[in-house]
């Protein structure tokens, strides 16, 4: 099984965490893993994306051109990259920031409203959580045990008050994305 997903959104909004989440959650399945983020010169606002390989064999090239997945948390980026999925792959994007949706029919299409549960969380920056939860459900590429392990050890021992409602945002996210999906 090889995986191979692009997350894109502005900076600010947790796609690179999300991505080196998603990464390290591989290696501590001990899977091969790549992560390979791009970010604007800016820190918030600006465009940042991931390209993260997960992987039970070698991983040839971190570079990649079509997606089995693209996660889209803002319009631009479902703009720029609704195209670099794979036919019969799967985009995951953030419905509540997006005022045009996608128009493919060829992929399955997953809008995920997580700017709204991020906000009935009452905390924005589980946004990413939420659609790692929708992209974990659809995928099976790793378990929710050990993207909260990877938390674990990845968040400062300051933010382990927040291990609680970023599983709450995974939890939530497998549950919305096991809704019927728009094909």
């Amino acid at each position: 099984m090889t995986h191979e997903l692009l997350a894109a959104g502005f900076g600010g909004q947790g796609v690179l965490s999300m991505g080196a989440t998603l990464a390290y959650a591989g290696m501590i399945e001990q899977k091969e893993i790549t992560w390979m983020p791009s970010y604007g010169p800016e820190m918030r606002g600006g465009t940042a994306n991931c390209i993260v390989i997960v992987s039970d064999e070698r991983i040839s090239s971190p570079i990649v051109t079509v997606f089995d997945t693209v996660i889209a948390l803002n319009q631009p980026s479902l703009e720029k990259f609704e195209k670099a999925v794979r036919p019969g792959g799967l985009l995951i994007y953030d419905s509540t920031s997006t005022l045009t949706p996608p128009t493919r029919t060829d992929i399955q299409l997953v809008p995920i409203p997580a700017g709204d549960e991020a906000l009935k969380l009452k905390n924005t920056k589980v946004l990413n959580m939420i659609v790692l939860g929708a992209f974990l459900d659809r995928t099976h590429v790793v378990n929710v045990d050990s993207v909260m392990k990877a938390l674990r050890k990845a968040l400062p021992e300051r933010y382990h008050n927040l291990l609680p409602l970023n599983e709450q945002a995974l939890r939530r996210g497998m549950e919305l994305a096991g809704q019927p999906a728009m094909v």
